[in-house]
């Protein structure tokens, strides 16, 4: 049964199936692992969680740094080449076959990882399908400020990667492209600074 989840999971991690085909799938399995009708594991994959509390007030601190950014990306060294490249951060540490820190100038890190980790490489037992909340929501894309910047001369250097920039301008001041990174993922540069 493992290594059908396993081959399911592969499958959607890959595009070849969407979300709703992977959670009907995977509640028929567990529904015939459970000797239970494969309706009645697909009705309980479908109800969600209770809601995180609500907040109680302020809390007795603030954010005064950004530590890192994680991201789960097919291939974590393709990942990490081209933001090193293309974004000038470098290489904090690489173990060789999974992950890499790469330092975003002097404001975090991010961490890039290969997507699929078996549970004997993650230290701890995994969470199941019950014990957490459904995504509902996503960071759709996140903008990083550049200098020093010019306008035409980000989008050539852009063009020249073969990025095909998207260009997203607000008045005189904002100034901005979209690109893709290797994974899909919609990176925005800007000339938005710290400053």
């Amino acid at each position: 049964m493992e290594r059908i989840v396993d081959r399911m999971l592969e499958d959607f991690e890959n595009g070849r199936v969407s979300r709703r085909q992977l959670v009907r799938s995977l509640a028929a399995a567990a529904a015939a692992m459970a000797g239970l009708p494969a309706a009645a594991g697909a009705a309980a994959a479908r109800q969600t969680p209770a809601p995180a509390p609500i907040a109680q007030g302020p809390a007795p601190w603030k954010t005064v740094w950004l530590d890192h950014i994680s991201y789960a990306v097919a291939d974590y060294k393709r990942s990490a080449d081209f933001y090193t490249s293309l974004m000038g951060w470098p290489v904090r540490s690489d173990n060789g076959t999974s992950q890499a820190t790469l330092a975003i100038g002097d404001i975090g890190s991010i961490i890039i990882r290969n997507a699929r980790r078996r549970p004997a490489e993650a230290g701890s037992a995994p969470q199941t399908a019950s014990q957490r909340p459904p995504i509902t929501g996503v960071i759709n894309h996140i903008s990083y400020g550049v200098e020093p910047w010019d306008t035409e001369g980000v989008r050539a250097e852009l063009e020249r990667r073969g990025l095909n920039p998207r260009p997203d301008m607000v008045g005189e001041d904002f100034k901005s492209y979209h690109v893709t990174d290797p994974d899909g993922w919609d990176l925005q540069i800007s000339n938005k600074t710290k400053a």
